[in-house]
Formats: C-alpha cells, sequence, structure tokens
C-alpha cells in the first residue's frame, strides 16, 4: 500500500513540510538533501543552510561522507527549531566488522552536535554483521539516542536474515533507486513489510537517465525538467528521495516537484523504463 502523499502545493516550501509516517509514528519529509561526495565541511554546511533557507527540512549524511561537522554547524545555525528538522546518518562498514557501533554512533554525534538523530542506517549489509550490528541499533533506539533505525542497500535477503532476528522492524530500507533500477520485487517486499523505501542516485548521479525521450517528453508537458519529473515520480510512487546538489539554484529546482502531478499513463510509462542499470556496488557483493 502507498503511504498517502502530499495534496499538490503552489509553493516549494509547503511541500518541502511533508511528511510520511514510518512504521513506528516518526515522521519524515518526503524530499530531503544528500551530501554524499561534498569533500568539505564549509561546502556542506553551505549547501545544507541553502537548503533550510529554501524550506527543505531533511538531510542526509553518513560517517563515511565525513562532513557530519559541516551538517551539524548547518543544524544548529539555522535558527529552525531542532524538533523540525530531520537528521540522517549511518554506520560505515568498518566499523560494523569491528564491533565499534556504539563509539563511531558517538562520533557521529560529536561531529553533528546533536543530542540525537533522527534516523541511524546500517551503511552496507555486511556479511555476518547484519543481525549483530542491527541489535546495537536497537539498543541505541530504546535508549531515546535515535528516533528511528534503519538499513541501507539491503535486499529481500538480507532483510530476510534480518526480520527472522530482529525485535524492531527497520524504518527505512535506502538503496539505489531510479527509473532505470526500480527493484520492483524489493519495492513490494517493503511495503508488505512496512518498510519505507527511500532512494540514492534518484538522477542516477545525472547519467543517461536525464537525457531519457520518454521523460523528457514527460517534462515538456508539465514545463518541467527531467530531474522535476523523476523526482516527482519518486514521491508520488511513495519513495523518498534525497537528490545531491551544492548548486544553490538545483537544490531550488529540484524542491518544484509539489505543484504539479504525473497521470497514471504516464506513471506506467516511466515504469517501464526501468532495465536494472545499477550504478553503485552490487549489495550482493562489495569489497568496502
Amino acid at each position: 500500500m502507498t503511504p498517502p502523499l502530499p495534496e499538490p502545493t503552489s509553493t516549494p516550501a509547503a511541500g518541502l513540510k511533508a511528511t510520511v509516517s514510518l512504521n513506528n509514528g516518526v515522521r519524515m519529509p518526503w524530499l530531503g538533501l544528500g551530501v554524499f561526495q561534498m569533500p568539505s565541511d564549509a561546502e556542506t554546511a553551505a549547501a545544507v543552510r541553502t537548503a533550510f533557507q529554501l524550506g527543505y527540512r531533511s538531510v542526509d549524511t553518513a560517517s563515511l561522507y565525513r562532513n557530519e561537522r559541516g551538517v551539524g554547524q548547518a543544524v544548529r545555525d539555522c535558527g529552525i527549531p531542532r524538533d523540525e528538522l530531520f537528521v540522517t546518518t549511518k554506520v560505515w562498514n568498518d566499523d560494523m566488522r569491528g564491533n565499534r557501533i556504539e563509539a563511531a554512533f558517538e562520533q557521529s554525534l560529536t561531529l553533528l552536535g546533536l543530542d540525537y538523530v533522527d534516523l541511524y542506517l546500517l551503511h552496507w549489509p555486511v556479511k555476518g554483521k547484519l543481525v549483530s550490528s542491527w541489535r546495537v541499533l536497537e539498543r541505541l533506539h530504546r535508549a531515546g539516542r535515535i528516533k528511528a533505525i534503519g538499513v541501507s542497500n539491503a535486499m529481500i535477503p538480507h532483510l530476510d536474515e534480518l526480520l527472522a532476528a530482529a525485535e524492531i522492524v527497520p524504518a527505512v530500507n535506502q538503496i539505489e533507486f531510479h527509473p532505470y533500477l526500480q527493484s520492483k520485487p524489493l519495492a513490494a517486499y517493503c511495503r508488505g513489510h512496512g518498510i519505507q523505501l527511500e532512494a540514492w542516485s534518484p538522477l542516477q548521479q545525472a547519467g543517461a537517465l536525464l537525457s531519457d525521450s520518454v521523460l523528457a517528453g514527460i517534462a515538456q508537458r508539465h514545463g518541467k525538467t527531467v530531474a522535476q519529473v523523476v523526482l516527482r515520480w519518486d514521491i508520488q510512487g511513495g519513495v523518498i528521495t534525497i537528490p545531491k546538489s551544492v548548486h544553490p539554484e538545483r537544490i531550488a529546482g529540484n524542491a518544484e516537484i509539489f505543484d504539479f502531478a504525473l497521470t497514471d499513463e504516464e506513471m506506467a510509462a516511466i515504469g517501464a523504463l526501468d532495465r536494472n542499470a545499477r550504478n553503485g556496488a552490487d549489495p550482493f557483493n562489495f569489497n568496502f
């Protein structure tokens, strides 16, 4: 079942405040800012400040990105009440392998300069460490240090393994997801288990997707860009999305997706573009 979607609005800022209820009742914005590959804390803080000024309320980082300090600086300096913001970070694979998750979490909190995070994810499904790592996240969640816990890059066998042992069902599964990689069986599995799907690399890292003729035709009909059509397709399909940009005009443009809707025919046409084209690592075979 697709969760209720935000009604079309006349301003991006209004749409950016639209949220979906996760399986534990925590509300998460449909659209957020990703900060992967932002190389410095200063650049990261500037991008996050811009996003907050435009009305964004969600930001996604990770210990691997080495820019949690910049994210935290923007969160603390923006003047927006903390409980109106949604901050996601992730524990890296080496800390899972080394049984250092609690220490890694404390380091992330220190770098962010925050008392808690809204969502904490296992970054990749490290073989042999998935269940034990999840139990640590469950403890941190029960202690009130994390509002919601989830996974990233988890495929159906990983989720089967986890759910067989978990006391808390993951709130979110963040995966590479775009019209060329739709992972329909996994999406259906997550919906069936109450796990909210979230898209990383929703624009295929500015790949061939952005010149796709089907998407271009839909964009022309709506007076939108291909990127805006893709991001609208995400949220209209019930998928949270976190496009990354450091450019103020693109951060603003990515938010202009709440004043139009795709038709059923357009949604189906985009659904037919799936070609299982993965840009990132294979979650069953990664070496980091």
